[in-house]
C-alpha cells in the first residue's frame, strides 16, 4: 500500500513511543500496534476499510465497538506484513505507514494468518462482514491482480496499504515511502501495483509513475464502492552518455 540514505532499523523503538530517526524505517512486530493506529486514523472514513465493519448486521454495535474492530483488523494486517511482507514508516511517531508485499510473496500462508491473528478477525466479523471479505473482496482483488498483471503477477511489488495521520499530511511522507520501494523496483526491472479506494489519490500516484488500468467495484453494500487499479512500469536508469549535455552542465554548475 517512498530509497533514502537515512534509512535505518527501528527495532529498538518502543511499540508505543516516538521514533527517534525520522527517515524511512522498517516496522517490527513489536511496533505493529503503533503502526496500526496510524492506518486506523488514516482510513477512518474509507469506504473499503470499513466495508466489513459497517454492515446491516452490525447495526446494534456501538461506535466504540466498530472502531475497536477497525483497529484490530489494521493491527493484524500490519503484523502480517511485518512477518511476511515489508512494513515501512516515516515521521517521529509512525506518522505515515506503508505495507508492501514483495515479489513472490503473498498472504496465503496459514502460519502467517495464525501468527498475525487474521483468522481471529474473520471469526469476530459477523456473517455479512465475513461474506464480504471471503466471497467478494479477496476473490475480486486476487482475480483482478492476476488479470491485470498476467505473468508478472508473482514478480511484482504490491502496495497493499499506505496511510498518513491526518495531522501529518502535506509533509511528503507518503511520497518517500512509495519511492523507497519504486527505486528498488526500477533497479530490479519490476512493476508496482496498487488499488486506490480514494478518488483523490490517483492523481498523486500518477505523479509517481502509476497509471490506471481499470476500475473495480464492491457491490454487496447499499451502494457500489469503487477502487482504481493502478500499475507502475519500471523506469530504466539512463547511462551517463544518455543524459542530455545541457542537463549534465546544469548539474555540474550546481555542485561547483
Amino acid at each position: 500500500m517512498p530509497k533514502m540514505s537515512e534509512t535505518s532499523s527501528s527495532s529498538s523503538a518502543p511499540s508505543n513511543g516516538p521514533i527517534q530517526n525520522q527517515g524511512v524505517q522498517e516496522i517490527t512486530v513489536a511496533e505493529s500496534e503503533a503502526a496500526a493506529d496510524c492506518l486506523a486514523l488514516a482510513f477512518a472514513d474509507d469506504e473499503v476499510a470499513m466495508y466489513f465493519v459497517k454492515t446491516d448486521d452490525t447495526g446494534d454495535w456501538s461506535k466504540e465497538e466498530k472502531w475497536k474492530m477497525h483497529v484490530r483488523i489494521m493491527h493484524s494486517i500490519v503484523e502480517a506484513h511485518c512477518l511476511k511482507g515489508l512494513a515501512l514508516t516515516i515521521g517521529p511517531n509512525y506518522d505515515c505507514v506503508a505495507l508492501w508485499m514483495p515479489p513472490g510473496k503473498n498472504m496465503d500462508d496459514r502460519l502467517i494468518m495464525f501468527r498475525s491473528g487474521m483468522w481471529v478477525i474473520n471469526q469476530k466479523l459477523l456473517s455479512e462482514g465475513q461474506s464480504r471479505f471471503q466471497e467478494e473482496f479477496m476473490p475480486l482483488l486476487h482475480q483482478t491482480k492476476e488479470e491485470v498483471l498476467g505473468s508478472l503477477d508473482n514478480n511484482s511489488w504490491y502496495l497493499v496499504y499506505i496511510g498518513t495521520k491526518p495531522d501529518s499530511r502535506g509533509k511528503g511522507y507518503a511520497k518517500q515511502l512509495i519511492e523507497y520501494v519504486t527505486r528498488q523496483a526500477d533497479d530490479q526491472g519490476l512493476v508496482c501495483y496498487l488499488e486506490s479506494s480514494n478518488e483523490v489519490n490517483p492523481k498523486f500516484y500518477r505523479k509517481l509513475g502509476f497509471e490506471t488500468e481499470k476500475k473495480i467495484h464492491l457491490i454487496r453494500g447499499p451502494k457500489p464502492v469503487e477502487m482504481e487499479v493502478m500499475v507502475r512500469k519500471p523506469i530504466p536508469k539512463m547511462s551517463s552518455s544518455e543524459v542530455p549535455a545541457e542537463y549534465r552542465a546544469a548539474r555540474a554548475s550546481e555542485t561547483n
